[in-house]
Order: C-alpha cells, then structure tokens, then sequence
C-alpha cells in the first residue's frame, strides 16, 4: 500500500470528495489543498450536455475575467506595417508579418495568442496545420481577427480569454493563480459560468450545466454545486 505523504494526508483532512460546494467555499478550499513551491494555476472544468459534433451544438466564446489569469500571455501580432506602432503601443510581444511567418513555417510558436487583420489571413491560413493543433490559430469568433489590434492586444493582456468545447463536452479553463484571494477566484469563476449560459445552443436538450469543477495545477477537483451559482 502505498504511504500517504503529509500533504496528503492534509488534503484528505479538508476535501470530502463526495460533497459538492459552494463556489465561494471551494474558491478557499483550494487554496487550502494545493502545496506546489509554484504559483499554481486555477481551472474550472465544465461539463456540458451538448454534443459537439453537431455544428448547432459547439459551444464557443470569449470571456474577460475581472481580475485577469495570473498570467502575462506573450502576444503575436501579425499586421501590414501602417499596424506595427499600434500593436507596439498596445502592449504586443511581436510584432510583424513575413519574418513572423517564415519562423512559424520553421517551428517556431512561442507565444499564447496571436491576432492577425481579415488583410492578411490569406497569408496566414497556410499556418493553419501548424497552429491549428496548439489552439493558435486566429479566429474572428475569438475577436484575434480584426482591424483593431490595438485593442484586440489590450484586451487579452488585461484578462480575455478564449474557450471552446472539446470532444468530450467539457470546456477548460484557467481562471486565475493560487495567490489569488477567494474572492477573485470566485469573481473570475462566476464570469466564466455566466458568459458560457448565455451561451446555450437552442438544439441542446436536457440538463446544460452537467458538472462543474475547481481544481489547481495538481490538487483534486473540487465538485460546485450549481445551485451556489446565480442563474443556473
């Protein structure tokens, strides 16, 4: 059998597995029940009752947390050069086009977003086998293709994100860092919950919210009761 390390054993102490939360309850528990040396990340895993194989099913959107990830997102900007001082100005890490698309071609995709303008997706579609597997890919439904990249670079920087159901009906999301109070976590949370409600597809039938769960970088998840949540 194996031996139950201290942290372990702590975090059995305070986690009933069986019970559900409340949101705010489980937004300090698991700051109580994660002991990495790191700032670990926060994730709500939401399992919804759609099938994503039907179009008239996906579930997609973007979301500005309050209180933002935790995390400074390295940002791309691909743009015609009257763009470059406006991406710059706005906060981007990279900025440019052919150069940027020649070390992509190469391998290259050290970055968390890129935003593009609908001028130059011609060039950059042909990035798509590339991108398209890291979740990279410029999108206009997840505002990283648009005319204003100034403000497009702005609002990832301050906290936007971008999700989109998986295979298996489950959206994951990273919803702020253990060093956050209880009270941001919930905040950010609580957006995500609600911006993904709205979000509803007509076709979906039955129960949306299935499950809802908080977790950090290597803790156990944390069930919510829905009931804890406005709305649902």
């Amino acid at each position: 059998m194996a031996k139950l390390t201290k942290n372990k054993k702590a975090v059995l102490s305070k986690l009933d597995k069986d019970k559900s939360y409340s949101l705010e309850d489980a937004s300090a528990l698991v700051k109580e029940i994660t002991f990495t040396k790191f700032d670990a990340s926060i994730d709500l895993d939401i399992r919804l009752g759609v099938d994503p194989r039907k179009a008239d099913q996906m579930v997609r959107g973007i979301a500005t947390l309050p209180h933002g990830t935790g995390k400074d997102k390295k940002v791309l900007v691909l743009c015609t050069p009257d763009k470059e001082e406006e991406a710059k100005s706005a906060g981007a890490d990279y900025v440019g086009l052919d150069e940027y698309i020649t070390k992509i071609e190469g391998g290259w995709t050290d970055v968390d977003v890129i935003i593009t303008m609908p001028t130059v997706m011609a060039k950059v579609g042909r990035l798509g086998r590339i991108l398209g597997p890291r979740g990279l890919m410029p999108n206009p439904k997840a505002g990283t293709v648009t005319l204003e990249v100034g403000k497009a670079v702005q609002e990832v920087k301050a906290g936007k994100i971008d999700f989109k159901v998986d295979k298996f009906g489950i959206i994951h999301s990273s919803v702020g860092k253990v060093s956050f109070t209880p009270e941001k976590i919930k905040e950010n949370a609580l957006e995500l919950v609600q911006v993904i409600s709205k979000l509803k597809p007509s076709a979906a039938k039955g129960t949306y919210f299935r499950s809802i769960t908080l977790s950090s970088t290597m803790s156990p998840g944390i069930k919510i009761d829905k009931a804890s949540i406005p709305g649902l």
